[in-house]
């Protein structure tokens, strides 16, 4: 049914990163293709309510990864995760999503991301749990997976973490399995900058730029090309002029371009279209 296959830790196609860590899962359940041992995977997590500041942050770190033939692999959870998977399936490339929940989709949790779930397999990317078919998620199983996602991974990323956040329990599990953990600061007054500042401060490498971590991870860096967004007309020029400081919601936008708000609007959405800004949601853009 829907294309599940179980591997057991006995057999060679189990990942090999995974057999390395304590209480590694003796059978797992997947759909899609497993990664392969000489694949280099990257963990992508945070809070499930990111601001347009993380957003913005788990998109274009992931994506410059995914340049550099990084798989991102994360926990389908709303906010962050959903943010880094949507990465690579935005640029048709392969992610690994870890479920606490059966892979079914029946099951699948979050419900709002079945569509993704399915994106992630047909760009070659997997799903992934330890548990069977038909198998709700709870409050044991989402923190018991954790330990999933940072051992199939040569390192781990928080971007955005308040202080009872579970992507800390990621980081937790990094470190007790020898990955190279990293964060991204935040603003000190921010309640979703605590765990990631924290985890600096106790030894995490800061990230600002998917560079920080190649560099930590040796890894090769390419010339990406950051292309100029041409500009049609007066309107968009002050709009990516805003941009180019970080995400704004849109009323911001109204008010530092002192243009009407039909007109803002408007030009958004076509911009939108012609793929020179992003939509975050809740009439949040960034400079795509």
């Amino acid at each position: 049914m829907e294309g599940i296959k179980i591997v057991k830790i006995t057999d060679p196609e189990y990942p090999k990163s995974l057999k390395k860590i304590k209480d590694a899962p003796k059978a797992l359940y997947y759909r899609g293709v497993l990664p392969k041992d000489n694949e280099q995977c990257f963990a992508v997590v945070g809070t499930r309510h990111p601001s347009a500041y993380g957003q913005q942050a788990a998109l274009q770190i992931s994506q410059d990864l995914i340049n550099h033939n990084i798989t991102i692999v994360s926990g389908l959870a709303p906010g962050i995760d959903t943010f880094s998977h949507k990465a690579a399936v935005e640029m048709k490339k392969r992610t690994i999503a870890v479920l606490g929940s059966g892979i079914d989709e029946k099951t699948i949790y979050p419900r709002t991301n079945l569509l993704l779930s399915r994106k992630i397999v047909e760009y070659g990317g997997c799903l992934i749990s330890e548990l069977p078919e038909g198998t709700n998620g709870t409050r044991f199983t989402f923190p018991n997976r954790n330990r999933i996602i940072s051992g199939l991974s040569s390192g781990v990323l928080v971007v955005e973490a308040k202080e009872k956040s579970g992507s800390l329990i990621t980081a937790n599990y990094a470190r007790k399995q020898n990955k190279k953990l990293f964060a991204v600061p935040g603003p000190i007054y921010s309640l979703n900058s605590w765990g990631p500042n924290e985890l600096i401060k106790t030894g995490a490498k800061l990230a600002v730029t998917a560079k920080d971590i190649l560099e930590e991870l040796e890894i090769k860096q390419l010339q990406l090309a950051r292309h100029e967004i041409d500009t049609d007309n007066e309107e968009e020029r002050l709009i990516l002029d805003i941009l180019k400081n970080g995400a704004a919601d849109i009323d911001k936008i109204i008010e530092k371009t002192k243009l009407k708000a039909s007109l803002v609007a408007s030009t958004l959405a076509l911009m939108e279209v012609s793929d020179k800004v992003r939509n975050l949601g809740s009439n949040t853009y960034s400079l795509n």
